[in-house]
């Protein structure tokens, strides 16, 4: 299965508002359900979905965000579950983007799609060198991407953050559902106290004590984050938990714990409805946002309040 240029959908123009999915003008439904309405704040976050497009019979290598089935996926799972939990600390901007099809990340497909990851990445880069210079307005900045995001966030702060100018500007960087290594930045640290800024955080979520099969290639060695401490605690207790954002947008606080191991972020069972179905499901990567939901709400507030607090002019 060759990747072909020519059926690469075309490049989005995010000078056009229906190429974003999320701006702070721009509302949809699900995330106002969960959220309420849009109210304006003094920092910004910018959020990039994970990878939604998993469909085996689609031969495409990059998802066509003009397609009403793509756009709506996007707003109805990844913001209204994923992105809605910085929206009480920052101005939400989420870019429409062509997302890679998941088989990049399997064999024997992924060296034949690494081109569709550029394609993806280069809508990502467009989109915040866009907001940039059109919508962010010297307003501090949080990043946050999950799963495949997560890969093409960090390599927006290698670009536009690490060692550069706009490190300064960085509230955090959330960097959920991919392996990111303690030395993957040269100046943005680890961040291990619920109200440090200008670094970043990550984990990946499983059912306690198992591991994946992609255990040792996909994330032995990465960073885990505790996001119910947010410090270098080995453990979260449930009574610490402040909710999972569950299937019905209601938010089921004290309902899991956590422990940390060696690349993995073990999770018990959540005490929500429809648990039964969870307790037969081992990879909680689907959930590595909302089972800390009302957590990422907090810390992103409390992180977001400390940058103000030292860089008052």
């Amino acid at each position: 299965m060759e990747f072909l240029s020519a059926q690469v959908p075309p490049t989005p123009d995010y000078a056009q508002e229906e190429n974003w999915a999320v701006l702070p003008q721009k509302w949809n439904a699900s995330l106002e359900e969960v959220v309420g309405k849009p109210e304006l704040k003094k920092a910004d976050v910018f959020f990039i979905y994970p990878t939604l497009f998993v469909d085996k019979k689609d031969s495409r290598w990059n998802a066509d965000i003009r397609e009403t089935s793509i756009r709506t996926e996007v707003l109805e799972k990844s913001v209204a579950y994923q992105a809605s939990a910085w929206v009480a600390a920052a101005n939400l901007y989420v870019p429409f983007y062509r997302q890679a099809h998941y088989r990049i990340f399997v064999e024997p497909y992924a060296q034949q799609g690494k081109q569709a990851g550029v394609v993806a990445y280069q809508d990502v880069k467009n989109a915040f060198e866009y907001y940039l210079k059109n919508y962010n307005q010297s307003k501090p900045i949080i990043i946050a991407g999950h799963s495949q995001g997560a890969i093409h966030a960090k390599r927006l702060i290698k670009e536009f953050f690490d060692g550069k100018p706009l490190r300064k500007e960085l509230i955090a960087a959330y960097l959920i559902g991919s392996r990111i290594t303690e030395k993957e930045f040269k100046t943005i640290p680890v961040l291990e106290q619920p109200e440090q800024f200008g670094g970043f955080v990550s984990w990946n979520t499983y059912k306690i004590n198992h591991l994946p099969k992609r255990y040792e290639k996909w994330y032995r060695g990465g960073v885990v984050t505790n996001p119910i401490t947010w410090d270098q605690s080995p453990s979260g207790p449930k009574e610490s938990h402040l909710g999972v954002l569950a299937s019905d947008k209601k938010i089921y606080p004290n309902s899991l714990s956590v422990v940390k191991t060696d690349g993995m972020l073990w999770s018990t069972l959540p005490q929500i409805k429809k648990r039964f179905i969870l307790s037969f499901i081992r990879n909680y990567h689907f959930a590595d946002v909302n089972l800390f939901w009302k957590d990422i709400q907090q810390n992103a507030l409390l992180r977001t309040k400390n940058w103000f607090n030292q860089n008052q002019d």
